[in-house]
């Protein structure tokens, strides 16, 4: 088997639209799909990767994504191996390997799926197989995280009523950062911690929200009627939609219903923009987070599944 990118020959961009794995019940990106994201450098011929057989056909391929102004490709996008491989975990763990070695880092890898996927046989089968070549490859955490939207047809949010919201310095939001990461039950947050104190954990959230087309202008401090700080509310943007982003309630206010305000005014900040749709994800076992979502008018629309690297140590 050989692995190799899609920069040897004038053909392998025609190449890289075609599915080599037809039938898998994985949601799959279209040869459109594929071709705009190549257009706008979110994905690139380096970063699109074959797997071949002793006769040079293509029996896999992986796209991975990042986006046009990223020097390194952040999260793989789509995998597909030929429904006839007899090793399709194998095949698929050695284009991942290729892959990671020829970017020197391990992107983390996002499926989307149905709600109710572990139900239906054939498309379970076809999530272990990837699963267990992420895991052969590096990427041996998983996370399940709801994706949620929310558009004009829902109800707006109700404004808040015991919060109010101003702009703070970069140092206050850091520290607010910093607060909401005690006793967060986001799976990722949680990993961090494990190997590095909060602030460490703070300032990497804070740069990549940073670094997301969101606006640095768009972020908000939540406050209580006696000035004390309840929460952060940091409304993004991805390169297609406007997104929820982060926010949190510190921990000595959690349990108070004050999440909905904060996401009231980031639902609120994003609609008087005109956005006709705004995502968001949490982890299913967030169930605090979920049910705020659900009260203010999101739907879940798919499940996100993420294989990322293990946290070191």
């Amino acid at each position: 088997m050989r692995f190799r990118p899609a920069t040897a020959d004038p053909t392998d961009l025609d190449r890289a639209l075609t599915d080599p794995g037809p039938g898998d019940p994985v949601p799959a990106l279209g040869a459109e799909k594929i071709r705009e994201e190549l257009d706008a450098h979110r994905f690139r011929p380096e970063w699109t990767w074959f797997a071949e057989d002793g006769d040079g056909r293509v029996v896999g391929r992986a796209l991975w994504w990042g986006r046009a102004d990223s020097e390194r490709p952040i999260a793989l996008d789509c995998l597909r191996i030929a429904p006839e491989t007899a090793d399709p975990a194998g095949v698929a763990a050695g284009l991942l390997a290729a892959g990671h070695a020829a970017f020197g880092t391990v992107p983390v890898y996002n499926a989307s799926l149905p709600r109710g996927w572990r139900d239906d046989a054939p498309l379970a089968a076809a999530v272990e197989w990837r699963r267990e070549a992420g895991a052969r490859a590096g990427l041996g955490n998983v996370i399940e995280r709801l994706r949620y939207e929310w558009t004009p047809a829902a109800p707006l949010p109700a404004p808040p009523r015991r919060l109010t919201f101003r702009d703070g310095t970069d140092e206050e939001f850091l520290e607010a950062f910093v607060r909401l990461s005690e006793g967060s039950l986001d799976l990722h947050t949680r990993s961090e911690l494990r190997t590095a104190d909060a602030r460490e954990v703070a300032r990497a959230d804070m740069d990549f929200y940073l670094d997301c087309p969101g606006e640095r202008s768009w972020w908000r401090l939540a406050h209580l009627p006696d000035g004390g700080l309840a929460g952060l509310a940091v409304p993004s943007a991805t390169p297609y939609h406007r997104n929820v982003g982060y926010l949190g309630v510190v921990p000595e206010h959690r349990g108070q219903g004050l999440i909905d305000e904060i996401l009231a005014e980031i639902t609120r900040f994003h609609a008087a923009a005109g956005a006709d749709r705004v995502t968001a994800t949490t982890d299913t076992v967030n169930v605090p987070m979920a049910a705020a979502f659900d009260r203010a008018g999101y739907e879940v629309t798919e499940i996100r599944l993420v294989l990322e690297p293990p946290a070191a140590g």
